[in-house]
């Protein structure tokens, strides 16, 4: 099981990134099998490379930081 907080705590360290460039991240839900939500915001919602921020940032350093994450999607 992911723990939120940690998720949480990790999205923090990543925020200031995202915000430089005029978006940010929300965090919408953990799930049990590993998935965490999140809501990209502001510029990053939008913009045709969020899907990179969320692959190859906001995944990368989740899963590299918090153990259990095994993917982050969108939120629809």
């Amino acid at each position: 099981m992911v723990n939120k907080e940690d998720v949480k705590a990790v999205l923090e360290l990543i925020r200031p990134s995202l915000q430089a460039d005029g978006g940010d991240v929300a965090l919408v839900a953990v799930e049990e099998d590993g998935t965490v939500v999140v809501e990209l915001q502001g510029a990053c919602k939008g913009c045709p490379m969020s899907q990179m921020t969320l692959a190859n940032g906001v995944e990368r350093i989740l899963k590299e930081r918090v153990p259990g994450v095994l993917r982050v999607v969108p939120a629809v």
